[in-house]
């Protein structure tokens, strides 16, 4: 299990990472202010079966070929729906700012747990940081940085 786990993390490129920090940011905002009113999941899975279902319809039969999908990019059609509907109506009225909590700590912590996970993904990759860009090569090789130097 834990060889599959460290394979799985080093295999992650730059999106995966990104959705799953995308996750991990709605889990702690599900987690903060859950709500079980049935009617709010119901709506949301009632949006994401009919949202869900044009996003797969749309990726996998609007060209003239049928595109194959694997199961998990399905899936994620089907999630990413769930998961804004509930999240819009989990903030509402509560302060937020676009996705961002009202108050720095809740913000400090959503953002230490994306830290977090990106930091095991590099451990993963047997590396403590992240090689340069271009984009950090790039603004080192700039003429204003090389006349500060």
């Amino acid at each position: 299990m834990a060889t599959s786990s460290l394979r799985y993390l080093r295999g992650l490129n730059t999106a995966r990472i990104i959705l799953w920090s995308y996750l991990l940011w709605y889990l702690w905002v599900v987690v903060r202010y859950f709500d079980a009113s049935p009617s709010l999941w119901l709506n949301s899975l009632g949006i994401s079966a009919i949202i869900g279902t044009g996003l797969y319809l749309s990726t996998s039969f609007a060209g003239a070929t049928r595109t194959r999908l694997e199961p998990w990019q399905v899936l994620r059609l089907y999630l990413m729906p769930l998961c804004v509907s509930s999240f819009a109506a989990l903030i509402k009225g509560k302060g937020f700012v676009l996705i961002f909590h009202p108050t720095l700590r809740d913000n400090a912590f959503g953002f230490a747990m994306i830290g977090g996970f990106v930091a095991v993904v590099l451990l993963a990759r047997g590396r403590a940081r992240p090689e340069a860009s271009d984009l950090v090569r790039m603004a080192h090789d700039c003429p204003r940085a090389q006349a500060r130097d």
